[in-house]
């Protein structure tokens, strides 16, 4: 009788210890799914950020950036205007070349004339770091007005870069050339290494003066400005006949001529003297002797 009631015991213990287990699997199920599902949120976020890296490649816009500033680019103008007064206008701009930066490479002017009107023309080379190219080209259209433009880029950073790589194989052909002279010995390999040796230097140095002179062209950008002045309206004096000519006008017409005339007799004579002093000598001499002869029993 003891034995049943145990048993019933047991029984409800085994019923509620297997349903704490089915509720502890249930919930480790449950929290190795949310493990899971978080873990998948985690790396989407993670890949996120690539994406967005991956986007912006695709799109260009940073790399096409980053690209044209690494460029070496070359901008060069040519502006013809036409202006008031030459003098200020080419003040004008040789103070906007100073502000912006820069400086002027060259400057020179004519002045021309039609009967008693003159008026200046020239030109005046701007020489504007590259950054500030656009700003001064704008300034420059307005100093006068503007009769032709032309500007052109020239992309030389294929140049560049291969001037700068063969100026590093020539200085390591040098540092190689000065180690086998050091080792040297042979009088005649010395002198060998010695040729060698100065014609990777002028090599060397001819290489640098074009990547200078390429890099100074990509630093500052050269605008040429051509500066005219509005020539004046000409009017032609109004010719007449020579019988429709003043009495009076005529008369005195007449006497410069005459006096011109006399001026240059006499200066005529002043340059003819000379000469008659010299050949009246042997002349003289020549008629003596033809009348000695004559003369002469």
């Amino acid at each position: 009788m003891r034995r049943g009631p145990l048993v019933a015991v047991c029984c409800a213990l085994l019923l509620v210890l297997a349903g704490c287990s089915g509720g502890a699997n249930t919930a480790g199920s449950d929290g190795g799914g949310a493990a899971v599902d978080t873990g998948g949120e985690a790396a989407e976020a993670t890949a996120a950020p690539d994406d967005g890296a991956g986007s912006a490649d695709g799109d260009g816009t940073g790399g096409i950036a980053a690209q044209i500033e690494d460029r070496e680019i070359i901008y060069e103008a040519t502006v013809r205007l036409r202006v008031d007064d030459y003098d200020a206008a080419s003040t004008r701009l040789t103070r906007l070349a100073r502000e912006r930066g820069g400086y002027v490479g060259s400057a020179n002017s004519e002045v021309r004339g039609e009967g008693n009107e003159t008026w200046t023309t020239g030109t005046v080379v701007l020489r504007i770091p590259s950054g500030n190219y656009s700003t001064a080209y704008d300034e420059v259209l307005a100093a006068g007005e503007v009769r032709s433009q032309q500007q052109s880029t020239e992309d030389v950073t294929a140049q560049v870069v291969d001037l700068e790589a063969r100026l590093e194989s020539l200085r390591a052909e040098r540092d190689r050339l000065r180690e086998l002279y050091d080792r040297a010995n042979d009088t005649d390999d010395v002198l060998a290494v010695q040729r060698e040796l100065s014609d990777v230097q002028t090599e060397i140095e001819r290489t640098e003066a074009r990547l200078q002179s390429v890099q100074r062209r990509v630093a500052y950008s050269t605008i040429t400005v051509h500066l005219e002045e509005e020539p004046p309206d000409y009017v032609p004096p109004e010719r007449t006949q020579w019988y429709e000519t003043p009495l009076t006008e005529a008369f005195l017409d007449s006497v410069d001529g005459v006096i011109v005339l006399g001026r240059g007799l006499v200066v005529l004579t002043a340059y003819a003297l000379p000469y008659l002093a010299v050949l009246s000598v042997p002349v003289a001499g020549a008629v003596f002797g033809i009348r000695w002869l004559r003369d002469r029993p």
